[in-house]
């Protein structure tokens, strides 16, 4: 790994080239170089942290127009976790570039979790310093999108139908505490050929209604109408 190889994984190229180093100095080193005190990371690992999760929260709010703040919340958490940026770091080589201490470096500090973590968000903090907002939040967004990917195709997919209706529930519980209700209204059609007609309520007023080939399919459009609808 190299710092061209990086600056081109994360898309941006340093006009301060000493940004980057000090992004990748582990606090743990000491000392003066060129009569300079050396600079470590913490303080852009701050402000990289505060790049991560606005980028992260405005891409969300983005991607699921329907989905109330409590779930953004969860998934926002699990999207910047320690353990993600990490394997982040991992992956973009941080662990190789990083200066730091010979005992830390004896104490597998290349491939500790927080030093990996707080790596990339220190990067981030020194492209926001280097290209500013839309530099930064391009970075980000760069280092996240097969995070988001999954994400949208694990909505869609497997759990998209309890999505609908979690996502109903968290919307309406905020608004007055009552979890929605579903009623069949009506079963037609062969054993083999069956369709359901579900109609969902809510403060004993009928919000949507939605159809399927079984009553949970039947439900889950009910709760994206009923969403579509708010």
């Amino acid at each position: 790994m190299t710092l061209d190889l990086l600056q081109e994984k994360i898309g941006h190229r340093f006009a301060d080239a000493a940004l980057l180093r000090e992004a990748l100095t582990h606090p743990s080193v000491h000392g003066r170089e060129e009569g300079a005190a050396v600079a470590d990371n913490e303080r852009l690992e701050f402000l990289g942290d505060a790049v991560l999760q606005l980028a992260a929260t405005e891409r969300l709010y983005e991607l699921f127009p329907a989905a109330p703040e409590g779930r953004l919340t969860v998934w926002r958490a699990s999207l910047v976790s320690r353990a993600r940026m990490a394997q982040v770091g991992a992956e973009l080589g941080l662990g190789t570039l990083l200066s730091m201490s010979f005992g830390e470096e004896r104490n597998a500090g290349r491939t500790r979790t927080s030093n990996l973590a707080n790596a990339v968000e220190a990067v981030l903090g020194a492209v926001h310093r280097d290209g500013g907002w839309e530099a930064a939040r391009g970075a980000a967004l760069r280092l996240l999108e097969p995070f988001f990917a999954a994400l949208e195709a694990e909505a869609a997919s497997n759990v998209g139908p309890l999505n609908a209706k979690g996502a109903l529930q968290e919307k309406l519980q905020q608004e007055g505490g009552e979890a929605p209700s579903y009623v069949c209204l009506a079963e037609e059609g062969p054993a083999h050929e069956r369709r359901y007609e579900v109609a969902v309520y809510w403060g004993g007023k009928e919000l949507a209604r939605g159809a399927g080939r079984s009553k949970r399919e039947a439900e889950a459009a009910a709760a994206r109408a009923a969403l579509a609808a708010l």
